[in-house]
């Protein structure tokens, strides 16, 4: 078990980050998640039965104290990093015509401040063991929506990827972006759109098939839309 990869996760607690924590500790991973809310972060550790090689974490992705602690404490914890997976996440589903400036900052902050802070925090221990950053962002960061700034903030991370690809593969680590259409997840605040919907658990599965890949291996962009979505 000592050699069994390690993986960190933020918004954890829930939807993508919940399903690809539990399909990683199935494959035998030792697994942190991070996210703010204690209450979902223990919901799902109850949920698979408080294991040894679960770690949870609460904090905001967003903050550089709090995700450089993590990538410490998961390191002291089990001993390496494989994987690092910037998953925490959320949309304000309003436009920059006419919307709420209120939740813009936070968002921002969340969706492309904290998976630079992961990087950044984390690139040291994956030299060491040529790992893995998982990018977790959207179709909207290929296709662009009316005066979407949630979409804006997922076309940062699309970039984010290829410039942050550049500057480690050399170091051995992988970059893999994963853009996924519509999913049944607490993104959508229970106002689920109309149409066809990929569930937590099949984006996952694209989160999962891109870490297990053989060594040598970098798979950088994948999108995944439920059949039926055309944009």
């Amino acid at each position: 078990m000592t050699d069994a990869p390690v993986a960190l996760i933020t918004g954890g607690g829930s939807g993508i980050g919940a399903a690809a924590a539990r399909q990683l500790l199935d494959l035998g991973h030792r697994v942190t998640i991070t996210g703010r809310d204690t209450d979902r972060l223990s919901g799902f550790a109850d949920s698979v039965g408080r294991p040894g090689t679960l770690h949870t974490i609460a904090g905001d992705a967003a903050d550089w104290d709090t995700v450089d602690g993590a990538v410490r404490d998961t390191v002291a914890r089990f001993g390496r990093l494989d994987v690092v997976v910037a998953n925490a996440g959320f949309g304000t589903h309003d436009s920059v015509i006419d919307g709420d400036p209120e939740g813009w900052r936070d968002m921002v902050l969340t969706n492309v401040l904290g998976p630079a802070l992961l990087i950044r925090a984390a690139v040291a221990a994956l030299r060491a063991t040529k790992g893995r950053i998982v990018l977790v962002g959207s179709v909207a960061g290929f296709v662009h929506t009316p005066g979407n700034l949630y979409g804006a903030t997922k076309w940062a991370m699309t970039g984010l990827a290829e410039n942050t690809r550049r500057a480690v593969t050399e170091d051995g680590i992988g970059v893999t972006l994963i853009g996924p259409g519509r999913v049944e997840t607490p993104f959508w605040n229970g106002d689920l759109p109309e149409g066809g919907l990929l569930t937590a658990d099949q984006t996952a599965a694209a989160i999962v098939w891109a870490i297990t890949q053989p060594v040598g291996v970098d798979v950088n962009t994948i999108v995944v839309r439920p059949k039926g979505q055309p944009v």
